[in-house]
Protein backbone atom coordinates (compact mmCIF):
# COMPACT_ATOMS: atom_id res chain seq x y z
CA UNK A 1 0.00 0.00 0.00
CA UNK A 2 0.96 3.18 -0.91
CA UNK A 3 2.02 6.47 1.98
CA UNK A 4 -1.37 7.90 2.31
CA UNK A 5 -3.58 5.19 0.44
CA UNK A 6 -6.77 4.21 2.45
CA UNK A 7 -9.19 1.71 2.47
CA UNK A 8 -12.86 1.93 3.05
CA UNK A 9 -14.58 0.45 6.61
CA UNK A 10 -10.70 0.66 8.19
CA UNK A 11 -10.29 2.66 11.53
CA UNK A 12 -7.31 5.86 11.58
CA UNK A 13 -5.79 8.34 14.50
CA UNK A 14 -6.60 11.69 12.84
CA UNK A 15 -3.56 13.58 12.52
CA UNK A 16 -3.87 16.65 10.47
CA UNK A 17 -1.31 17.26 8.23
CA UNK A 18 -1.34 21.89 7.05
CA UNK A 19 -3.74 21.44 4.28
CA UNK A 20 -6.09 20.01 7.59
CA UNK A 21 -5.04 22.18 9.71
CA UNK A 22 -5.58 25.44 7.55
CA UNK A 23 -8.92 23.75 6.14
CA UNK A 24 -10.05 21.97 9.55
CA UNK A 25 -12.77 19.27 8.51
CA UNK A 26 -16.49 19.18 9.42
CA UNK A 27 -16.26 17.87 12.99
CA UNK A 28 -12.85 15.97 14.23
CA UNK A 29 -10.04 16.73 16.28
CA UNK A 30 -6.48 15.85 16.27
CA UNK A 31 -6.50 12.36 17.98
CA UNK A 32 -9.52 11.02 17.34
CA UNK A 33 -10.32 7.57 15.95
CA UNK A 34 -12.59 7.72 12.77
CA UNK A 35 -13.40 5.42 10.01
CA UNK A 36 -13.12 5.76 6.31
CA UNK A 37 -16.29 5.96 4.00
CA UNK A 38 -17.31 6.33 0.65
CA UNK A 39 -20.34 8.36 0.07
CA UNK A 40 -23.13 8.38 -3.21
CA UNK A 41 -22.24 10.39 -5.52
CA UNK A 42 -18.86 11.46 -4.41
CA UNK A 43 -15.26 10.69 -5.05
CA UNK A 44 -14.23 7.65 -3.69
CA UNK A 45 -11.74 7.32 -1.22
CA UNK A 46 -7.93 7.85 -2.24
CA UNK A 47 -8.77 10.50 -5.22
CA UNK A 48 -6.52 13.02 -5.25
CA UNK A 49 -5.05 11.94 -2.00
CA UNK A 50 -8.45 12.86 0.09
CA UNK A 51 -11.51 10.57 1.51
CA UNK A 52 -14.77 11.07 4.05
CA UNK A 53 -14.79 9.88 7.09
CA UNK A 54 -16.85 9.14 10.37
CA UNK A 55 -17.09 8.84 13.98
CA UNK A 56 -16.98 5.58 15.49
CA UNK A 57 -20.46 6.14 16.35
CA UNK A 58 -21.52 7.16 12.87
CA UNK A 59 -21.34 10.73 13.09
CA UNK A 60 -20.09 12.94 9.65
CA UNK A 61 -16.39 13.99 9.89
CA UNK A 62 -15.62 15.97 6.65
CA UNK A 63 -13.50 15.40 4.10
CA UNK A 64 -9.51 14.62 4.65
CA UNK A 65 -6.10 14.57 3.56
CA UNK A 66 -5.35 10.71 3.17
CA UNK A 67 -1.84 11.57 5.24
CA UNK A 68 -4.03 13.15 7.79
CA UNK A 69 -5.33 9.88 9.22
CA UNK A 70 -2.26 7.60 10.97
CA UNK A 71 -2.90 3.45 11.00
CA UNK A 72 -3.82 2.32 14.52
CA UNK A 73 -1.22 -0.01 15.62
CA UNK A 74 -2.25 -3.71 15.69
Amino acid sequence: MQHGCVRVGAKYRFEPVMLDILHPPYNVCRGDIVRVLNLPECPRANTMGHCHMEHLDGAFGGLVCTNSLQPLPT
